[in-house]
């Protein structure tokens, strides 16, 4: 039996069959019986109850992997419902719904409602595997909100709590990990980022654990990408996406087929078909599964820019306008993608004097963006390229300059090549 599984055993989320009991027993030098005995210390609680609890956290669980965050967090509500009005709720089940909602927050795009949440969690809990679990989210919301110095805290917060409980191995342990040096990457410790993440697949290798692979690969895939290295990101988010396929997580298979199309756009030569395959069915898939609405503006973002390099311009032109629909609420830095699309659509079709308006508008709205400073670099970079092309050498030069001083030591040929 791993650490984690005797964890979950003592946290009551497990039940030994007789051999393992009997195992644990030899262990411990005592009897099965020994174990089983009442302890009168300990609260008992009504069966039915329990059992009734039990099976919406395990119809919640069951929602979340296969992309229906919304039926998760109403299977986590009637759990924590029926704690508040009544004592016979254990307060394990009390726990593990609370991690549930937070869970399904973060899934349905409500990162401050998620934030609040996991701190609920954290606060409350103190089992390790689920406080590992609320501590890694915590550290991945903060990343994606820009807050890198709570990220990283956060982050190493939750490994000082690995190592006593010989958790380095396990799922949780790994996907912290990787949480942890993400962070890191986006602080800009980039090589630090990716030692870690390239020490932890080994781990991860040799665990039975699909999703906890896929999440090394998907990060390692990543920071490759925003380091400039798509040839090496692209079979780093392929494996990632057959290890999710084999793990039936439905909501993460359609996010990283969404990287995996934004990827085959970046790659040297660009191969919008393949893109377009894998945009179109993460498309097929968003109808079936609770996608938050930040993942279906990239989607579109994704499809426009296809069509585009493929001078399908009507097509570009439609999904252009989804993406403007699905990112007005959910993304400011993905509506000045929309808009900078906007704006080639326009040249592409001999109306230059509303590009540049366009691109104007779009490097006013640029400078009030505040997300991943790698990507936003990028962006000012593409930016800054087309208007050099039309001969606007002032607008590109401080396009040019906005880059540089958001990756510090300006655009490497790496970067500029990968798009």
């Amino acid at each position: 039996m791993s650490t984690a599984y005797i964890s979950r055993i003592e946290a009551g989320q497990r039940r030994p069959g007789a051999d393992l009991l009997i195992a644990l027993a030899e262990r411990l030098h005592c009897t099965p019986e020994e174990l089983l005995a009442p302890d009168d210390s300990v609260v008992t609680y009504d069966a039915e109850v329990v059992a009734r609890l039990t099976l919406e956290l395990d119809y919640g669980d069951l929602s979340l992997r296969t992309g229906s965050p919304n039926d998760a967090l109403g299977h986590a509500d009637v759990v924590l419902a029926e704690a508040e009005r009544t004592s016979a709720v254990p307060p394990a089940l009390r726990r593990q719904a609370a991690l549930m909602r937070a869970a399904a927050l973060e899934s349905l795009g409500r990162p401050d409602e998620a934030l609040l949440a996991y701190e609920a969690v954290v606060e409350d809990d103190d089992e390790p595997l689920r406080l590992i679990s609320a501590l890694t989210a915590l550290s991945r919301l903060y990343r994606e909100s820009g807050d890198l110095g709570r990220a990283v805290d956060i982050g190493d917060r939750a490994l000082a709590l690995v190592e006593p409980h010989a958790l380095d191995a396990s799922a949780e342990g790994i996907k912290l990990t990787v949480t942890v040096a993400a962070a890191h990457f986006q602080r800009g410790d980039v090589n630090h980022a990716l030692r870690l993440c390239q020490a932890t697949m080994a781990s991860a290798d040799r665990l039975d654990s699909p999703q906890a692979r896929a999440a090394v690969y998907w990060n390692t895939s990543v920071m490759e990408s925003r380091n400039g290295r798509v040839e090496a990101a692209l079979p780093l988010a392929e494996k990632a996406l057959a290890l999710l396929e084999a793990a039936e997580d439905a909501r993460n298979q359609t996010r990283l087929r969404i990287q995996l199309g934004l990827l085959h756009l970046r790659s040297d030569p660009p191969l919008p078909q393949e893109a377009l395959t894998a945009l179109r069915q993460a498309t097929r898939d968003a109808e079936t599964t609770d996608l938050a609405a930040a993942d279906r503006a990239r989607i579109a973002v994704g499809l426009a820019r296809a069509h585009l390099m493929l001078d399908e311009l009507d097509e570009a032109a439609l999904a252009v306008r989804d993406a403007h629909r699905e990112s007005a609420s959910s993304s400011p830095f993905l509506a000045v993608q929309a808009q900078v699309l906007d704006g080639q659509i326009a040249l592409a079709t001999g109306r230059r004097d509303a590009a540049l308006e366009t691109f104007r508008a779009a490097a006013v709205q640029l400078e009030t963006v505040q997300d991943s400073a790698q990507e936003i670099a990028q962006l000012w970079f593409d930016l800054g390229a087309i208007l050099d092309s039309e001969g606007q050498y002032r607008e590109a030069s401080q396009a040019f300059k906005a880059a540089s001083a958001l990756s510090g030591t300006g655009m490497t040929a790496a970067a500029a090549a990968g798009r």
